[in-house]
């Protein structure tokens, strides 16, 4: 009984705390690409513009939620909530911070300690796409199922190359726990899996924004040419939902990436591996919307062309050289 009371609360807070985030960042985004393109963003709504995010709030919630007459009632109300489900449940295996004690009791920052952490992250993100693609299936507009195809496409095979490329990562360790991940990690800067597999790195955070729909790869949202795409007939809270989940994604990755690649939440020279962490985490997110401010388009021939032909064998081949060196 105690141990689903601690699981249960830890699954709410993580909740609040990463909606909270998400929207925070929706701010953070709005003003670091003023500041890129000489723009002030948000500044008349409160200080600094900052409740800029209460007004969008309300005005989501207070907006109809319209359905399209033509379009497939139930899976176009449904198609968002999967999406935001999705994104939050995946968070389920990521230890977030290092153990610590309040009293006598030890807090541990981890709803679920499963052995294939890594694999139910992923696994659960992915199922993320159903969101987009049956939004665009159900939505009954040319455009929303142009988005639902690029979805379809786009979030499928990428996932193949996040995939691979952890695979050598996953051999160095021997194990799909992110927590034992975090700890082979452990013996100072230098043990980074960075240093030992950065084509593997390069690989997964490409392929983590463009599943994440990210500015250069948001062929499913191009406004130019498919107005919202998926979400081209949504309004409301339903609309919002697809973007809670997208920044939610975002903040999930960005701990993904300090977990398998930059030493986690161990200690970081002098600074406490709680706090390093939460470094790593920041200039990831900061890194995500400098991209979307500097890099332009790409079109969606170009993009599974350097899918399949450049990141896929380039993943397999840096497993196969890792299994080598490995063996001998």
């Amino acid at each position: 009984m105690i141990e689903f009371i601690d699981a249960a609360v830890k699954a709410v807070l993580v909740l609040s705390i990463i909606a909270a985030i998400a929207g925070f960042m929706v701010y953070l985004e709005r003003k670091i690409l003023g500041y890129a393109q000489r723009r002030l963003g948000p500044i008349h709504v409160g200080p600094f513009g900052l409740l800029q995010l209460l007004a969008d709030g309300i005005k989501l919630f207070c907006k109809e939620d319209i359905v399209p007459s033509h379009a497939n009632r139930f899976l176009f109300m449904i198609a968002p909530i999967i999406s935001t489900c999705a994104a939050f449940i995946s968070v389920a295996a990521v230890p977030f911070l290092p153990e610590f004690y309040i009293g006598d009791y030890l807090v541990r920052p981890l709803v679920a300690d499963i052995n294939i952490g890594i694999l139910f992250v992923l696994g659960v993100g992915a199922m993320g796409v159903y969101g987009p693609l049956l939004a665009g299936l159900s939505s009954g507009g040319k455009y929303s199922l142009i988005g639902a195809a690029r979805a379809t496409m786009q979030l499928l095979s990428f996932e193949v190359v996040s995939g691979l490329s952890l695979l050598a990562p996953i051999m160095l360790v021997g194990s799909l726990s992110l927590v034992d991940i975090n700890n082979y990690q452990s013996d100072g800067f230098f043990s980074w899996l960075f240093f030992q597999q950065p084509v593997a790195f390069f690989l997964f955070l490409v392929a983590g924004y463009a599943e994440l729909n990210r500015t250069p790869f948001d062929l499913l949202e191009h406004e130019a040419e498919i107005i919202a795409g998926y979400a081209t007939e949504y309004s409301g809270i339903r609309w919002g939902l697809f973007f809670v989940a997208e920044y939610a994604n975002m903040i999930t990755l960005s701990f993904l990436v300090s977990l398998l690649f930059f030493g986690g939440f161990n200690a970081w020279g002098f600074i406490p591996g709680g706090i390093a962490i939460l470094i790593k985490v920041a200039f990831f997110i900061s890194l995500f919307m400098w991209v979307r401010a500097t890099y332009p388009h790409v079109r969606s021939d170009q993009l599974m062309w350097v899918c399949w032909k450049i990141f896929m064998p380039l993943a397999i081949l840096n497993t196969f050289i890792t299994a080598i060196v490995l063996v001998f």
